[in-house]
Parts: C-alpha cells; sequence; structure tokens
C-alpha cells in the first residue's frame, strides 16, 4: 500500500490552546509503531525532489482562483447555481475556477507533461441551456486574467474555456505526477457566503508531494470558540505545504508568510472541535458520541470545507473526524491537499481501520468506514473511542 500523507515529525512544543476539528468524517489512528518508519522512508524518497517550481505555479493558480470566486461570491445571481444531472449546486465560480487553473498551471509548467484530476467536466455546458453559464465563466476567466499579470493570453474563446475545463478528465493513479483540483470545495458554504477552499495537490508516483489551500473567507486569526469572527478580522488565507519541508501559512496577498503546527494537546477535555457545516456531509450523532466518550466539553464549531485542515494545521483545533453516509465514496480531490497541509504541519490522517489515505488508485480512495485527523499524542484515545462508538452504533442496528 502507498504511504501518501504521514509523516513522523519531531515533538511540538504545546500552544497555548487547543481544540479537536470533527467533520463529516472519521479515521483510525495509524498504528504507528511499525508503520512510521515505512511512511518516513517514503516521505525521504519524495522530498529529495525539489517541488519549488510546481509549488509556485500552484500557489499562483489557486490565489488567483480564489479572485475569481471571491468576485462571484459578492455578486452572487440565481443565475450563477446551474443544475447538474446529480443535482449539486455548481456554479459559475466552480467551472471558472477549474478553467483558470488549468490554464495557469498549463502556461508556468510549460515543458511537463500535464494531468489534473478534478471535480467537474463541460458537459453540461455544451448545450443550448448551458451557453448563457458558459459565456459568463469566458467573461470572468478573461478578466482574472487581464487584471494579474496574464494580459496576453485573456481574450480566450468559449472553446479554450472549454477545453480548459475538460483538462481535468485524467484519472490519476499510481505512475507518473497528477494535479489534483477541487475548484470549490465546499460548494454549499459558497452560495450561502461561508467558508470554502480551492484545494489543488500534486501526486508523484501515486504519493501526494504538494498541497495548496485557499481559503478565502477564513480569517488569519484563530476560528476557535473562544475566539469568534468578528467583522474587523482580517480574511483570506493560503495554505501550502511541499513534502519534507513543513505547512506555511499567508495572506492571499502573499504577505507575512509563516510557518505553522498543529496543536500539541494531550487532553481532550482541554479541546473545541470543529464538524461539518451540512449534516447530509458527515454522520454528526457519531461525532458527538465520539466526542462524549473523549470527555470533549465545548460544542462543536461548523464549518464548510477543506478550510477545517487549514485550520487545523495551524492549532485551531486537534482532531477533525469525518463519516459519510453509507454508500457514499470519498474522492482524492475532497483531501488530498488538505492531507499534506496536515502532516507536514505534525498531523496524522487515516482511514478508521488506522491506514494513511491511498491517492494511487485513482479518482476514488478506498476507506475503511470514515476519516481521522489528529495529532499523534491523541491519536491513541481518539481510535479507542471511534472503535468503541461504531461498535456501539453496528450492534444497534
Amino acid at each position: 500500500m502507498g504511504i501518501n500523507c504521514l509523516r513522523v515529525v519531531p515533538k511540538i512544543p504545546p500552544s497555548a490552546k487547543h481544540k479537536i476539528i470533527i467533520s463529516h468524517s472519521f479515521s483510525h489512528s495509524l498504528l504507528f509503531t511499525k508503520r512510521s518508519s515505512r511512511a518516513t522512508h517514503a516521505a525521504a524518497a519524495s522530498s529529495s525532489m525539489s517541488y519549488e517550481k510546481e509549488l509556485a505555479a500552484a500557489k499562483k493558480a489557486a490565489s488567483l482562483a480564489a479572485l475569481l470566486c471571491q468576485k462571484v461570491q459578492k455578486a452572487l445571481l440565481q443565475s450563477d447555481v446551474h443544475s447538474k444531472s446529480d443535482k449539486s449546486p455548481v456554479t459559475v465560480a466552480d467551472y471558472g475556477s477549474q478553467a483558470l487553473v488549468s490554464l495557469v498551471l498549463e502556461r508556468e509548467l510549460p515543458s511537463e507533461s500535464f494531468s489534473l484530476v478534478a471535480e467537474e467536466d463541460s458537459g453540461d455546458l455544451r448545450g443550448n441551456s448551458g451557453q448563457e453559464t458558459l459565456q459568463r465563466i469566458r467573461t470572468l476567466v478573461n478578466d482574472t486574467l487581464a487584471n494579474n499579470e496574464y494580459s496576453s493570453v485573456s481574450n480566450l474563446t468559449t472553446d479554450d474555456v472549454l477545453r480548459a475545463i475538460d483538462n481535468g478528465k485524467s484519472e490519476g493513479g499510481s505512475r507518473g505526477q497528477h494535479w489534483v483540483l477541487d475548484p470549490i470545495d465546499g460548494t454549499k458554504g459558497f452560495l450561502r457566503g461561508d467558508q470554502y477552499a480551492i484545494a489543488l495537490a500534486l501526486l508523484d508516483e501515486g504519493k501526494v508531494v504538494l498541497g495548496v489551500l485557499a481559503c478565502p473567507n477564513l480569517t488569519l486569526t484563530s476560528i476557535s470558540g473562544e475566539n469568534q469572527q468578528s467583522s474587523q478580522d482580517k480574511v483570506g488565507c493560503l495554505f501550502f505545504a511541499t513534502v519534507g519541508t513543513g505547512t506555511y501559512m499567508q495572506p492571499l496577498d502573499g504577505s507575512s508568510l509563516q510557518k505553522v503546527h498543529v496543536s500539541a494537546t494531550e487532553n481532550p477535555e482541554e479541546a473545541s472541535f470543529f464538524e461539518s457545516f451540512e449534516a447530509a456531509h458527515s454522520l454528526h450523532d457519531l461525532s458527538s458520541t465520539i466526542a462524549k466518550k473523549l470527555g470533549v466539553k465545548a460544542p462543536p464549531v461548523r464549518i464548510d470545507s477543506q478550510a477545517k485542515y487549514g485550520a487545523l494545521s495551524r492549532g485551531d483545533g486537534a482532531i477533525y473526524l469525518r463519516f459519510p453516509h453509507k454508500g457514499y465514496r470519498e474522492k482524492i480531490w475532497d483531501h488530498a491537499a488538505g492531507c499534506i497541509v496536515v502532516t507536514e504541519a505534525g498531523g496524522v490522517v487515516a482511514d478508521a481501520a488506522g491506514n494513511p489515505l491511498d491517492f494511487s488508485k485513482g479518482k476514488y480512495l478506498d476507506l475503511e468506514t470514515g476519516i481521522i485527523v489528529t495529532n499523534q499524542k491523541l491519536m491513541p484515545l481518539l481510535l479507542k473511542a471511534v472503535k468503541e462508538s461504531l461498535e456501539e452504533r453496528a450492534s444497534s442496528l
């Protein structure tokens, strides 16, 4: 099994306040003792390569996509929502973000073979009913390019935009390099004016080696329970990591870079937790049961998207649990960028059986029940609570 997102890190000094993030899914802790050495070797092999050029391109692409998304969110119109065949809401910004990231990566990395695994395709835009939406996407993409150093390529046709969107049809896999993109992770949060993220990662031989999370509505200060967001807080965070180099955060404007670390709390009673805003995305009752077994006293903080991974990487919380409803299959673009952002900050990401997430099998993650994210100190307690809660739930059915 490929070990994709696990890194053994030095002991992190405790920070002032520590919390827990519980969201739409869940996991078991890695039984690190035997597996961590293999993970360390995997990380060391990948870190021997430099991804500076790819990181620079990814940061630029995600930041520009965030600007496009911010513009749409500020003037959200009913016609911005386009119903896909699966009835999930897709916005002009969703398609525009994917087109923009695809175009920027190709332009910034022209000498490299280009493979992109992404959420959207242009099928719904090619019919008569999609023409108005397509024209709006084209205008948004061209305007964003023209205003941000890409004026020479800011006269794209609708065919150019459709091609850029459909660059995301790659299946990924264990060979070569593949970019992985969720153009707007947290579409429902975006539509409500709440949290969302542009999540971009790079796979190299099936391993996540680079990740960028652009979170336009996330404050630069903690979003923990005791630090509720105010209208004066500056918003817009960019988290990024490459294998073996740690995780960093900076404002979307590119200033004041800082290295971040996960919470080092050992006592879950002192922690607060986050969970998914949407109950349809995760089993809130199961998360609540686990929190009670851990002795967590604070109520959950509910937010959308992989912004939770970013918040956890800087110590806003200590645990993030995701338990999707039965029958749901996790996609790699929902976790790839967040996974490396957390692991490079000293955290651990695993499925409910304690296995590291394997991004080498194509578009989907083969998981045991759910996903769990925490620090190494809390993992044994959390695994125990997860196991007991799952067994109780199974026996009651």
